[in-house]
């Protein structure tokens, strides 16, 4: 006879959950069930939240939430709900929020929150904790005990600690949300000081260990380089920065050198030995930024870490239904990288000598084991060329046995036991993803990294789009959760980046649509501006929040403002440009307190004070790639190319006024709301591209 316990998550589609559906643990999902059960009974929640890929979510439950011990503790003095952030976002911001508030540090996961019944206000927060006591923490048991107690013995005093801070998580970081700045440039150089100041100039990216390849950072590099090359005086430091950072990432064990693809961080300062869960939204914002910097500088190696990524990305993470699932677990037959990990003589069984030799000296086998248990996790110990040289072997030949052998050792290992999948399909994260093909499509040129854009963007129009507003999540045939800021933003912005590839009647008019849901239901009307991460709709939580920090995701704030500046440009739209100044406002000052943590609303800053140049092209189909292409020709990212055909249906009011002509193409050049005459003539186009930028202001 089983008998395994089963408990209510059983019924989710979530695979976090479902991880936890036969837990002793008596879970619920979050939902009415739960919270009014809560009130009832007037017991705390105990709320816990982590997601599929997460190595220590899963020691926790192995530890605690499989014991039936903790079981019988929880299940007598609390109501308790599993939570899948990835799903959650916005409860998972709201109780990180509070964990830092609570305890003066940054949380994580596993995130375990204690809530009052009534309100879902928290008390008490706690990451990771052993069963037993060890190392000085204490045992999650006696804990648990202790926090139930409390608040049993003294309610009064935890309603009046949660008086305050209930009070802090709605008004938010101090200053936030007060009017009457003045908005500057300044910001954009004060980020460089202080990504000089953290940079590792022997091992690139920030900070040390754990180090995370903080996209937005380096893109703010390379943007910064840019604009003080147009300037005339070059910040080559800058460019130096994102290019070595990018290069010791693509080097690094935080890549993965067989498979392709980036995993989530590397646990040393060197980008040897990831966390190995590898996560969608990492890699879609890496594919972006690898094409820019591709374009940038030119580094071959740039471009194959791109089309290996791609390769990875549709090898194992493209649904048959179109869409792209979340992350791959860190862990595989109870062991995190055991999958990805290898001995010499595992090695040495796949390859012939002289493919081993190679391999060894380029990935560092002929050295000491970097890894636990005297194994291996390949990285780029020496390039090719210096390889090639030691070994005394002609350059084709090398690059073929390389091939070989990595191809023999990709094989071999698609012979183990996989990492779990989560096959959620999140919007936001498709999103990215779509960005990043379509970045990379249109600067290495490459068709089938645009179609495969198209799919994605395909498949989220036909599954999550429903009744004019979006879905966050899909899963087993079931699109489900309303959207947040952060799905209709970051899907305006790959709509953009698709539109610069190719034209497709439609799209615009949807980034027009998901705009306006955002201008409608997301803005904050009042004085104070900017755009919560909810709808005005949403369900009733213990706070609306409007971030305006980076995370693991661009803010919210940040790339909507962009979104809005760009739109409000393109198509001579007044409240889309009111709408970002707004949002910057609010943002304000949290961008001049730490501008290195605000890399997106300073991408929404710059676009605000140096005017976005705007090109719309216009003629015969069949004329229009040539001049497409001069436009993305070079490194401009505060250019917006869109090509339209003549026969284009439906277009916004502004945009149907730049007429082509039959028997040739005509170019509508702009820099903010200033436009030059139209142009008619390829060179002139191209020689008026590389004048000089406006001057800063002109949008105002």
């Amino acid at each position: 006879m089983n008998t395994t316990p089963t408990n209510r998550l059983i019924h989710e589609t979530s695979l976090y959950l479902q991880q936890h559906a036969h837990n002793p643990v008596d879970w619920y999902p979050w939902g009415e069930e739960a919270l009014q059960r809560a009130q009832r009974e007037h017991k705390p929640i105990f709320l816990s939240i982590g997601y599929s890929a997460c190595h220590w979510c899963h020691v926790m439950a192995h530890e605690s939430f499989e014991d039936d011990t903790v079981a019988q503790v929880l299940n007598a003095r609390f109501i308790n709900i599993k939570l899948d952030r990835e799903e959650r976002p916005d409860l998972d911001k709201i109780y990180q929020t509070a964990y830092q508030l609570l305890n003066g540090r940054a949380g994580g996961w596993p995130l375990n929150v204690i809530l009052t019944p009534d309100d879902q206000a928290p008390f008490f927060a706690i990451t990771y904790v052993p069963k037993e006591p060890r190392h000085g923490m204490p045992g999650f048991v006696d804990l648990m005990q202790r926090v139930a107690d409390f608040f049993g013995q003294r309610e009064d005093a935890v309603r009046q600690q949660n008086t305050e801070l209930v009070k802090a998580l709605k008004t938010g970081p101090p200053r936030q949300g007060q009017t009457g700045y003045s908005l500057h440039a300044g910001p954009l150089e004060g980020v460089i000081t202080q990504l000089t100041q953290s940079f590792d100039a022997d091992h690139g990216g920030f900070g040390g260990a754990p180090k995370f390849p903080q996209p937005q950072a380096i893109e703010r590099l390379l943007r910064h380089w840019w604009h003080s090359e147009q300037q005339g005086n070059p910040d080559k430091p800058a460019a130096q920065m994102a290019k070595f950072s990018l290069e010791k990432m693509a080097q690094g064990g935080v890549y993965d050198q067989l498979g392709g693809g980036f995993f989530r961080y590397s646990v040393d300062a060197r980008w040897q030995i990831p966390h190995f869960e590898k996560m969608l939204y990492d890699n879609g914002q890496l594919l972006s930024l690898y094409s820019q910097a591709w374009r940038a500088t030119g580094v071959t190696a740039f471009q194959t870490v791109i089309e290996t990524t791609i390769n990875w990305a549709e090898r194992e993470m493209r649904s048959p239904e179109g869409g792209f699932y979340s992350a791959l677990d860190a862990d595989s037959e109870g062991e995190e990288g055991r999958f990805y990990v290898w001995t010499r003589k595992q090695v040495q069984a796949v390859l012939e000598e002289p493919e081993y030799a190679l391999l060894a000296a380029v990935s560092g086998l002929n050295k000491g084991a970097n890894f636990e248990g005297h194994a291996w996790h390949l990285t780029q110990q020496q390039s090719l060329e210096q390889a090639t040289r030691k070994l005394k072997l002609e350059a084709q030949q090398a690059r073929e046995l390389l091939q070989q052998a990595q191809q023999k050792l990709l094989t071999a290992r698609a012979q183990r036991v996989r990492p779990a999948r989560d096959e959620k399909i999140l919007t936001a994260w498709n999103a990215l993803m779509i960005k990043g093909l379509a970045s990379a499509g249109r600067y290495l040129e490459q068709p089938e990294y645009i179609q495969a854009a198209e799919r994605t963007l395909d498949f989220i129009k036909d599954r999550l789009w429903q009744n004019g507003r979006l879905l966050a999540t899909y899963q087993q045939g079931q699109a489900r959760f309303p959207a947040y800021l952060d799905d209709y933003a970051l899907l305006i912005d790959a709509i953009l980046e698709l539109l610069q590839c190719r034209w497709r009647d439609g799209d615009l008019n949807w980034a027009l649509e998901l705009a306006q849901v955002l201008l409608e239901h997301f803005q904050d009307h009042s004085k104070q501006g900017g755009f919560y991460f909810t709808t005005d709709d949403h369900e009733p939580l213990v706070a609306r929040l409007k971030p305006v920090h980076d995370e693991s995701l661009p803010a919210g704030n940040g790339v909507t403002a962009y979104n809005m500046i760009r739109l409000g440009h393109l198509t001579n739209s007044l409240p889309y440009l009111l709408a970002a100044e707004r949002a910057l406002k609010n943002a304000w000052p949290a961008i001049e307190r730490q501008p290195i943590a605000c890399c997106s609303m300073l991408l929404a800053l710059e676009e605000y004070y140096f005017p976005t140049q705007t090109v719309v092209i216009r003629g015969p189909a069949d004329q229009l790639e040539a001049w497409r292409k001069a436009c993305a020709h070079d490194f401009a990212p505060r250019r917006l190319t869109l090509a339209i055909p003549n026969d284009a249906s439906d277009l916004p009011p502004f945009l149907a006024l730049r007429q082509g002509r039959d028997d040739g193409v005509v170019a509508y050049l702009c820099s903010g709301s200033q436009c030059s005459a139209p142009i008619t003539e390829l060179d002139a186009l191209v020689t008026a591209l590389q004048a000089e930028p406006e001057a800063p202001g002109t949008s105002q």
